[in-house]
């Protein structure tokens, strides 16, 4: 990417309701090869599977034919002639938000039937020059997109969403015709201006939060909000397994040292090593927040200290399973997912040598070797969460 800066994309939902499934569908995606990245947010026509098919079906297709470089317009008719429409209404069954970041970091953003997307720049709103285009295709006639391109600045931010956001509070007192896109659009620049450095997670949970609040804390919609940050990169350094050499170990004291970031220490006796190392106590917690894990410690200089191949094993499966509307607690592999969400390039330094308990038959058949797993979390941490990682051995 020739911009000095970092892309940070994130999406908070909740559902309709008691609905077990989002009838909104986000989905991002890096084009390694090009150095591009989308982000896609579709809204199904009412709630529950039904609209998540839909949606899912018209987000799938925006990001592939935007990955194919097709023209805005070609891209709207295409979905909208594929998608049912409602007899009654004579609307899709979807809308689309589709924001196309790339490598020069010109930006394209398309959108139809969603609220109007939120630039904000120098913690107010900035109008990018929307289009407003009438479509003339013989099934769309008539129909209109917006589409804008315009280039990034650092602290940029792009805020999209769905009408649960900007319909939430409707029939209320404070809010009879909704909480609408002029007070979402005040709401959000307030949250910029007292937290300059606020992440895309958070900015886009609290506004989130804030439609949720506006319901009465039961959605009448499902309610999303995707938000991208354009900002200098956050760092984390993950170590996990004491080095193959012992003469290394002061290679990773020094390491975990001189990390300019935050810092995440997993294993009983990798934080022996660096705690020795860097001349510090380990104080040990007996705060069991997780059944399934041992508590945390505390060392100072680093941000979270855990127990080694069950957490790393933990934190993969949560990724898996991750989704906008999953609700984190505050265990030790929960707090990890919370640091590495706010992060953007994570380092990880694996130890090779073999601790000789993760060779007991008895113990769960899905405690792999560390290196299986953490290659896994990475995989994963790249593809589903678009992070940069880097993997080093000692």
């Amino acid at each position: 990417m020739n911009t000095n800066f970092y892309i940070e994309v994130a999406c908070e939902q909740r559902n309709y309701g008691n609905e077990r499934i989002c009838g909104d569908v986000f989905i991002s995606r890096k084009i390694r090869e090009e150095n591009r990245t989308i982000a896609v947010l579709s809204d199904g026509m009412g709630h529950g599977v039904k609209a998540n098919v839909l949606a899912t079906l018209t987000s799938t297709m925006a990001v592939n034919f935007t990955i194919e470089h097709k023209h805005p317009e070609t891209i709207a008719d295409i979905i909208m002639n594929t998608l049912p429409v409602c007899s009654e209404r004579r609307m899709s069954y979807s809308t689309f938000t589709i924001v196309d970041i790339e490598a020069d970091g010109h930006i394209t953003i398309l959108e139809y039937d969603n609220p109007q997307t939120i630039v904000i720049r120098n913690l107010k709103s900035f109008d990018p020059g929307w289009q407003h285009i009438t479509m003339h295709t013989d099934k769309n006639e008539g129909k209109e997109i917006r589409t804008c391109h315009f280039k990034p600045r650092k602290e940029d931010r792009i805020l999209f969403f769905s009408d649960g956001i900007t319909q939430s509070g409707l029939g209320t007192e404070k809010y009879p015709l909704g909480w609408g896109h002029d007070n979402l659009n005040e709401y959000a620049c307030k949250l910029v201006k007292n937290g300059t450095g606020i992440s895309a997670v958070k900015l886009a949970e609290k506004i989130v939060n804030m439609a949720y609040r506006n319901d009465n804390y039961s959605s009448k919609d499902d309610t999303s909000c995707a938000s991208i940050y354009f900002r200098e990169p956050r760092k984390l350094l993950i170590s996990t397994g004491p080095p193959y050499e012992e003469e290394n170990d002061k290679k990773l004291g020094q390491a975990v040292k001189e990390f300019k970031g935050k810092k995440i220490v997993c294993g009983a006796t990798t934080a022996d090593i660096v705690a020795r190392e860097l001349g510090v106590e380990i104080e040990d917690s007996l705060e069991f927040s997780d059944p399934d894990l041992p508590p945390v410690s505390n060392m100072p200089g680093i941000d979270l200290v855990t127990e080694g191949i069950l957490t790393i094993t933990k934190v993969t499966r949560i990724l898996k399973d991750y989704s906008p509307s999953y609700e984190l607690g505050n265990g030790p592999a929960d707090r990890i997912i919370k640091l590495v969400r706010e992060s953007d390039e994570i380092e990880i330094i694996i130890g090779t040598r073999i601790n000789i308990a993760h060779q007991d038959p008895n113990l769960p058949v899905e405690l792999e070797i560390r290196r299986t797993v953490v290659k896994r979390m990475a995989r994963l941490l790249e593809e589903k969460f678009l992070k940069e990682v880097s993997i080093r051995y000692i």
